[in-house]
């Protein structure tokens, strides 16, 4: 694989710190299975609904969610397959029990 252009490395890298924070990660994990909202994940990572509002404020500026409106309440999702799947591989890397590693 060839090396990203910096402005590449740049979003790459500010993508994993925004998922360095464990509740800003379980948010985004509770959006990829289906469109949830705000109260529902506020339930699902026991934070507060102005904690989740934050933190899907800076995922969606980060294009890992996007927000659709139905009435008066936004769901949000996980913004594509990419996001979904590197998420999915990372939560399998992470569950591995890590046998035959060599240090």
């Amino acid at each position: 694989m060839a090396l990203p252009e910096d402005n590449h490395i740049t979003v790459i890298a500010e993508t994993y710190r925004l998922l360095g924070d464990p509740t800003r990660l379980r948010v985004l994990l509770t959006c990829l299975e289906a469109p949830i909202a705000v109260g529902d994940i506020a339930k699902a990572t026991g934070a507060s609904q102005s904690l989740v509002s934050h933190h899907l404020r800076l995922l969606r500026a980060a294009r890992l969610v996007r927000g659709t409106r139905k009435n008066k309440q936004v769901f949000y999702e996980a913004a594509d397959e990419h996001i979904a799947r590197m998420l999915t591989d990372m939560v399998a890397h992470a569950m591995e029990d890590g046998e035959g590693d060599e240090d």
